[in-house]
């Protein structure tokens, strides 16, 4: 079986490329990605249903070859802008309550709600020059891919801004897509 996302993260960059490019842009994209994806993007995306994880890695690799560098740095904006758009709807709660170190620890919970294959770990960087963290990794992810990681690592960012703490900063450790055995991110945040 491949694997599946939930819509919301396809309706969320949809949105992206609506509110900073029109309808033109939606357009240019629909034309940009295969045809399986045109398809999907022509029919009712929901943000509760399972879509194929390929329409998210088409729809980020396009939006960046359109209206980034083409290097899928812009799929951390993304992640970032799906952070914004969708978590303080859906866990309102989380973020109203918790500390970076609880939304970090109960991104584990959300990524099986999100994701139909791997495993998310998260865990607590010691603290360094006054500086909290949390290492996540990604295991045993069907077909990882650069745009999903780097959206990973924007969501996480994100993640810690919506909590009100302040970015210290955020990088990929490691990737499967470079021949690690896992995706391991270390924010950092004060």
């Amino acid at each position: 079986m491949s694997v599946q996302v939930k819509g919301s993260a396809i309706t969320a960059r949809l949105r992206w490329v609506r509110e900073l490019y029109g309808e033109a842009g939606f357009k240019a994209l629909k034309a940009a990605v295969t045809p399986e994806s045109r398809a999907l993007l022509d029919g009712k995306i929901m943000p509760h249903e399972w879509v194929p994880f390929e329409l998210l890695v088409d729809v980020c690799a396009e939006l960046d070859r359109l209206y980034g560098k083409g290097d899928l740095e812009l799929c951390r904006e993304l992640g970032r802008y799906a952070a914004r758009t969708n978590l303080p709807t859906l866990y309102r709660i989380f973020y109203a309550l918790g500390s970076p170190s609880f939304i970090m620890s109960r991104a584990t919970r959300v990524w099986d709600v999100h994701y139909s294959s791997g495993e998310l770990e998260s865990v607590d960087l010691p603290p360094a020059d006054g500086a909290r963290g949390a290492r996540l990794t990604i295991r045993h992810f069907q077909t990882p891919h650069r745009a999903h990681c780097l959206s990973v690592l924007g969501w996480a960012e994100q993640s810690v801004l919506l909590s009100g703490a302040s970015l210290v900063g955020a990088e990929e450790t490691q990737c499967r897509t470079r021949g690690a055995a896992a995706c391991v991110f270390e924010i950092r945040w004060r």
